[in-house]
């Protein structure tokens, strides 16, 4: 067991690096959710400010778009030409996809000044793709609301996800410790 331990030591510091940092990331975030009371920005900031920066991408692209806080579940509603196309909920607002990648490139953690920047890059990038993602996805959804499953479950989480596992790919090979003591 020893030897096995041993030989696949850099494979174990990985998971529990990688869960360490997850679960502590997550329970930081669930934290700040459980505290966040809403009064000011509903349903939480991210989630407010990923609504509010969506509708103001809408308007840049020419539509007449509005956010307004749902009356009866903690979202945003999403109206483009007084036509209601989508929710803005907490999970939209890249928070979880971002602590995914953060867990990810700590456990291959390279220096720490390139990890640093790459985390802050990388979940600004992430930050930026989704809100894109969100304002392309309610343009389709004004536009072929038939086409909603599609988008919404298939498409838009492929963006997202995708680039997350590019991002990845790139630390991997370009910046992490693994792949300087593998060279």
């Amino acid at each position: 067991m020893k030897a096995l331990f041993l030989k696949y030591k850099s494979v174990v510091k990985f998971i529990l690096t990688f869960l360490t940092v997850y679960f502590v990331l997550t329970l930081t975030y669930k934290f700040y959710l459980d505290i966040s009371d809403g009064s000011k920005y509903y349903p939480d900031y991210f989630t407010n400010l990923v609504a509010i920066q969506s509708d103001v991408l809408l308007d840049a692209f020419g539509y007449d778009a509005l956010v307004t806080p749902h009356p009866d579940e903690p979202s945003m509603k999403l109206i483009i030409n007084d036509k209601f196309v989508a929710r803005v909920v907490e999970g939209c607002n890249s928070i979880s996809v971002i602590i995914l990648f953060i867990s990810f490139v700590v456990a291959f953690a390279g220096k720490f000044k390139s990890t640093f920047l790459y985390i802050i890059s990388g979940s600004v990038l992430i930050y930026a793709v989704n809100l894109i993602r969100i304002v392309i996805l309610s343009i389709g959804l004004y536009n072929y609301p038939w086409r909603k499953e599609i988008l919404h479950t298939v498409i838009f989480p492929l963006i997202i996800y995708g680039m997350v596992f590019l991002l990845w790919m790139f630390w991997v090979n370009r910046f992490s410790k693994l792949d300087k003591a593998n060279a």
